[in-house]
């Protein structure tokens, strides 16, 4: 008798070692992802459920401005963070001495001029008004779109990933550039319409209600360089779940959902880094 349940204790023994085994092999990989509200939580949401059937498990986390997703990425409380591109990356792994790393680009917001007051970027007055974000890597891309509009020329030798308002060389306009608010306040500096014009990221003009490709008196063309990305801590870009998530963010089916849903307020950037 007693040689009969030690035998039924050894194979149920077994048996719970087993399942458990085999619980875990099944068992689905967990990751968080902190994004900003629109578009990226947006997206984020769409490949929940093929990336379940990727035996990834995706929770996101909201973020309302640009300053926390890096730090909780830094102190490990999130896996991976969706909603900077590469200048505001290097900028801010420098200022902090950081190890953050892009894992893959995904899509480019295009940040874009807005004016209750003129239908056009040439049509800017003299000592015209201009609110922009703090945003120093973002400097670059607002240049380039006045550039490009012909009311500022800059120092020879500069670069737009790291160029700040001191690289102008002739402003034609004397236009002013208040550059002291945060990004996500600039929706409502507009509605205010203290300014001339103001430069909104398209991810918090998507949340307010606008329509860059309709609303924009300028926007900054699919070519840019600041696409944004899937950024973690240095080496878990490596890791087999990251490298679905961003598999599935860059697939055909995902980069059409983007340019249907955001109908040019969004651009996917296909396999392209």
């Amino acid at each position: 008798m007693k040689k009969l349940a030690g035998i039924l204790t050894t194979t149920i023994a077994a048996a719970a070692l087993f399942l458990g085994a085999n619980t875990v092999a099944n068992a689905d990989t967990t990751i968080t992802v902190g994004a900003s509200a629109a578009p990226h939580a947006e997206i984020l949401r769409h490949v929940q459920p093929k990336l379940k059937k990727e035996g990834i498990n995706l929770k996101i986390k909201v973020f309302d401005d640009y300053i926390m997703p890096n730090k909780a990425l830094a102190n490990g409380e999130i896996d991976a963070n969706y909603f900077q591109h590469i200048p505001f990356l290097k900028d801010w792994n420098k200022k902090n001495h950081g190890t953050l790393v892009d894992a893959g680009n995904i899509h480019l917001e295009p940040i874009g001029v807005y004016s209750k007051k003129y239908k056009s970027l040439k049509k800017l007055p003299k000592n015209a008004k201009v609110y922009v974000s703090s945003n120093v890597s973002d400097y670059g891309r607002v240049l380039k779109l006045f550039k490009d509009a012909g009311l500022i020329t800059l120092k020879k030798g500069t670069k737009l990933e790291t160029a700040t308002f001191n690289d102008i060389k002739k402003n034609k306009r004397n236009i002013t550039f208040k550059h002291t608010f945060e990004a996500k306040l600039m929706p409502k500096l507009y509605e205010s319409n203290e300014a001339d014009a103001t430069v909104i990221n398209s991810n918090y003009a998507v949340q307010a209600g606008l329509k860059p490709a309709k609303d924009a008196i300028a926007l900054e063309k699919k070519s840019s360089p600041y696409a944004n990305l899937i950024a973690v801590q240095k080496g878990d870009q490596k890791k087999p779940a990251i490298k679905k998530l961003v598999k599935v963010l860059k697939s055909k089916s995902t980069q059409k959902w983007i340019n249907n849903k955001y109908n040019g307020a969004v651009l996917p950037v296909g396999n392209k880094k």
